[in-house]
């Protein structure tokens, strides 16, 4: 990435300055919310998805950074939590969608997919549950978006 539509330069991870101290921020707060009761487990679920963000390669971490930044706008209800040790949104503890990173698995590709809590089956007999992704332009961070709001119904 080279820049924005706002004008902010993307870092070498595809961030901005600006996107990297945020997710900084947030992650201090929720170490701080995680040591307090009511909420503090979700709190925990959620720094542990960012921790497990920041520890893939560039790419990867660039992808499940916009992700989980669309995921958790999109749908708060979702809540973040780990799943088989990648990134994933839960509603009432049952995974919904998920993102799995190509370097961790060592694949060529990283993949977004859903689960069958997805309420993705109304498209008529055939539906893709999941995609490969090895990067987002604004087009995609939409469907993704499109996505999961149907995810969710």
């Amino acid at each position: 990435m080279t820049g924005k539509a706002d004008g902010r330069s993307a870092g070498p991870g595809g961030f901005s300055d600006q996107e990297k101290a945020a997710m900084k921020a947030r992650a201090a707060e929720l170490r701080q919310e995680a040591g307090q009761g009511r909420g503090g487990k979700r709190a925990e679920r959620e720094l542990q998805v960012l921790e497990k963000i920041g520890e893939m390669d560039d790419a990867d971490r660039a992808v499940a950074g916009r992700i989980h930044a669309i995921v958790t706008a999109t749908a708060p209800e979702l809540e973040p939590k780990l799943w088989y040790g990648q990134p994933a949104y839960a509603r009432k503890g049952k995974v919904v969608c998920f993102f799995r990173s190509g370097g961790v698995d060592k694949e060529r590709y990283s993949t977004f997919g859903f689960t069958p809590e997805a309420a993705l089956d109304d498209a008529g007999g055939l539906w893709a549950t999941s995609f490969a992704v090895s990067g987002l332009g604004p087009e995609a961070e939409k469907a993704v978006a499109r996505l999961v709001e149907q995810a969710v119904r």
